[in-house]
């Protein structure tokens, strides 16, 4: 597959990436090269990319524990000792292999330690490869609230290894779904169509999915890397499913990104249908499709509440006001979308029935 050609830096796929990679590492002559993994890409993924990088700098491994709980400050302060202890400098490089996790606390890692050094993102998961990776999005979660502190920030590189998608449990490969089915909904219908009966789904040829959707995330990022207009369109979905991970991290049920996704791509489209933007028969075939892949999850009236209020801290309001990316029809979007809080809770009814 050719290269996604992106903001100074391209998105390469497999075997090609590996070259580019190589010849990057050749030019740049880094003085050290340090690879952030987490313990099941450090079981799973480094013996395999290691043995197929051509360098002679010296390769420099730190883990950290997987999960959304180690994407804090608190894990940042340790990879910045380690890295200072290890003699890293501002020609060193810092690899990122592993998950959205990963990629966005190691780009952010990078992005600030001696005020920034190259970084390069090889995503190991579904999420990873279709979202988190690609953008210059780098940041870290404060408490239970999501990515309230990082930077913008390009890598030097992305490598897609689909191989690395063999490694993956079903229910992470569902959460990256989450986002390729946001895409199609957003931008491409033929390509939300694909996805309309999974048991038509061609997995042998899934390359060719996962690179229509790193297609179309580039297509919006580069339009608007610091997210003043459309870029704010690949937030559907998410200003409902990031208070909702909020919420379900902070009462110790944690969840995946791309199920709380899932949940707030139903009830932001809902909101999208009282808004007169989408039909009833769109709406109701996006609640079918997105309901028989993702399980249910539960609501109480509390839960309901508590994210209302955890929609104040969302990253992305302006002037005090919850601003949505909301559906204009399917393969469309409307971004700065107010929403009343009586509206909000009819659409988590709506979710439960």
């Amino acid at each position: 597959m050719n290269s996604i050609p992106s903001s100074g830096y391209a998105v390469y796929f497999n075997e090609n990436g590996y070259d580019a990679l190589n010849e990057l590492l050749e030019e740049r002559h880094y003085s050290s090269i340090f690879v952030i993994v987490d313990t099941n890409t450090n079981e799973y993924c480094l013996s395999s990319f290691l043995t197929l990088l051509a360098t002679e700098s010296r390769i420099e491994i730190i883990e950290i524990e997987s999960g959304e709980g180690f994407k804090s400050i608190e894990s940042c302060l340790e990879i910045w000792s380690i890295l200072t202890e290890l003699g890293a400098d501002r020609k060193s490089l810092v690899i990122n292999l592993g998950g959205g996790v990963i990629t966005d606390l190691g780009g952010f890692v990078a992005s600030t330690f001696k005020r920034g050094i190259d970084f390069i993102n090889v995503p190991t998961t579904l999420l990873g490869m279709v979202d988190a990776s690609v953008g210059g999005k780098n940041g870290v979660d404060l408490g239970n609230l999501k990515n309230q502190v990082g930077t913008i920030n390009n890598p030097e590189m992305v490598l897609i290894d689909s191989r690395f998608l063999e490694t993956l449990p079903q229910h992470e490969m569902r959460s990256g779904l989450a986002e390729m089915l946001k895409h199609g909904l957003i931008a491409d219908k033929s390509y939300w169509e694909k996805f309309l009966d999974l048991s038509q789904v061609d997995f042998a040829d899934f390359d060719q999915l996962v690179y229509r959707s790193v297609e179309i995330k580039n297509h919006i990022v580069t339009q608007d890397m610091t997210e003043n207009g459309i870029r704010k369109a690949l937030n559907f979905g998410h200003t409902l499913g990031h208070a909702i991970e909020s919420l379900f991290l902070e009462t110790g049920r944690p969840i995946l990104h791309g199920e709380a996704v899932a949940a707030g791509m139903i009830l932001e489209s809902f909101l999208s249908l009282k808004k007169g933007l989408l039909s009833a028969s769109e709406y109701a075939g996006i609640k079918s499709t997105i309901k028989h892949v993702f399980d249910d999850l539960e609501f109480s009236e509390n839960d309901v509440a508590e994210i209302l209020e955890l929609l104040i801290h969302d990253k992305k309001n302006e002037y005090g006001s919850v601003l949505f990316a909301l559906l204009d029809g399917i393969g469309r979007v409307i971004v700065n979308q107010t929403v009343d809080n009586e509206l909000i809770i009819a659409a988590f009814d709506d979710y439960k029935n």
